[in-house]
């Protein structure tokens, strides 16, 4: 039996359901909304509206139109895409102020024993934008671990015959680790010291 009415406790299960949150923080979370009726109209209304996201058609970056404001940006470098797994590996890049090129979100890396190959990721998209784009430099900025690894390999294959330089970030990002916890020295230093595949 619950100490809570149905309504918070069915609030503290929803919001176990995200990441890191366990149940005490849940249990936290929930009174604080219930404390706070403005912040909580707030945030309905934040959930409400992020149902309007979607994805880039160009890049599937997280965007509210149909292109991001990364491509629709005149100012970027028309020459390089940076290929990365997840949009919130973009964040990360463009925190070190760096990179001004585009991007290709690829919606995840090749994990055969997780059942992703090639063909669930952006990578037939990638191919069909490089024909049709002034790309002079392709960055491969997959994850240091084994999925990222296989991925970039699997796309420096498919990649060098059209021409086009194919680099891969430095290290200094540490093996096994995510771009999303990378700081910005390391990451804009693996960003200049990229090599070519």
């Amino acid at each position: 039996m619950s100490v809570y009415p149905k309504q918070l406790e069915n609030l503290i299960n929803e919001l176990q359901k995200f990441p890191s949150i366990g149940a005490k923080t849940a249990q936290r979370l929930a009174l604080h909304v219930l404390d706070h009726p403005e912040e909580a109209r707030s945030l309905a209304g934040a959930l409400v509206g992020v149902r309007q996201v979607k994805l880039c058609q160009r890049c599937f970056n997280i965007s509210g139109e149909e292109l991001c404001d990364i491509c629709a940006d005149p100012g970027r470098s028309q020459e390089t895409v940076c290929v990365v797994e997840q949009a919130k590996d973009i964040m990360a890049i463009e925190r070190t102020g760096q990179y001004h090129g585009l991007y290709h979100v690829l919606g995840g890396a090749i994990a055969p024993m997780d059942g992703v190959g090639p063909e669930k990721l952006k990578i037939a998209e990638l191919l069909e934008r490089l024909k049709d784009a002034p790309i002079k430099e392709v960055i491969i900025a997959t994850n240091p671990n084994m999925e990222g690894e296989a991925t970039a390999m699997y796309l420096s294959k498919l990649l060098k015959p059209l021409g086009i330089r194919t680099t891969r970030i430095a290290s200094g990002i540490p093996v096994g680790g995510d771009l999303e916890y990378a700081d910005e020295m390391t990451l804009g230093k693996a960003l200049e010291g990229r090599r070519d595949l």
